[in-house]
């Protein structure tokens, strides 16, 4: 997979492309990976991206040209079609559906955008505008960022553990099971009680579940499940509409909704009681 980044930071982007999975990847040749300096595609001698916007208003707008510039480049350098980017908080919200999409496509181009944002007419050259959450950065850059990392992880040959990409949290719509490692137990000091409180400055010892200790892979195998069925469904209920269950994983979701709707009606008789 190429990609190119087009930004007026590129060190924002160098640094952390240089580190890592995707470093490896790119040293490797399993990503060729370009980031380009807008500013480069300027033709006056301050290399000006941006301007006031039409019809007033604060802030400054990047200009179309040295992006239309800095697209035409990279077709010229590039073979093949480009699937061009945008990065801004007007976009689709990304998830790891398009991921896996984007994943398969040969060629990404990122934009990354500044200031109040791009002239509209940009988006004239663009196949995706992505939006990574619902709050505002100071550019496009570290979303540029998330979704390359989220993409390579995707691309054959960049993660050298196969499964352990299969098997990450929203690949199928649920949350990852709880991991642990050595030691079997730890002494813990303070929690997540309240700051000062006996309970947060007594020691604890925290123990990994007996059942991963067993070693009946079976046991733990629907133990791994339930987990994670079970932290999807309090945490994120939402991405069970469109979560890919197998019959046992459909099973142990009943089960916990049953045992919920148990508890509700428990609490409800008491409330009732107490009137």
């Amino acid at each position: 997979m190429t990609v190119d980044i087009v930004t007026i930071f590129p060190a924002m982007v160098q640094a952390p492309l240089a580190a890592g999975i995707v470093g490896r990847a790119i040293e490797r040749g399993t990503l060729d990976v370009k980031v380009r300096d807008l500013r480069d595609f300027t033709t006056d001698r301050h290399r000006v991206v941006d301007d006031v916007p039409y019809g007033g208003g604060p802030g400054m707008v990047l200009k179309p040209d040295p992006f239309f510039r800095a697209l035409d480049a990279i077709e010229t350098d590039r073979v093949g079609p480009l699937t061009v980017i945008l990065t801004s908080p007007q976009g689709k919200r990304f998830t790891q559906v398009d991921a896996q999409r984007l994943s398969g496509q040969p060629h990404l181009v990122l934009l990354c955008g500044r200031y109040e944002g791009f002239d509209d007419r940009i988006r004239q050259r663009v196949t995706d505008e992505i939006s990574i959450g619902d709050y505002v950065l100071s550019g496009g850059e570290l979303a540029a960022l998330v979704v390359v990392d989220a993409v390579a992880r995707l691309v054959p040959g960049v993660v050298g553990d196969e499964q352990s990409v299969a098997e990450d949290s929203f690949s199928r719509g649920l949350l990852d099971f709880p991991q642990f490692t050595r030691p079997p137990e730890i002494a813990c000091r303070g929690g997540a009680g309240n700051a000062g409180s006996a309970t947060a400055s007594a020691e604890r010892v925290l123990k990994v579940p007996d059942v991963l200790l067993s070693g009946n892979h079976a046991e733990i195998r629907r133990w791994r499940k339930r987990q994670a069925v079970a932290r999807t469904l309090e945490r994120r209920p939402d991405l069970l509409d469109g979560a890919v269950l197998d019959e046992e994983e459909k099973q142990i979701l009943r089960e916990l909704q049953d045992g919920r709707s148990a508890e509700l009606q428990k609490g409800q008789a008491r409330n009732h009681g107490r009137d």
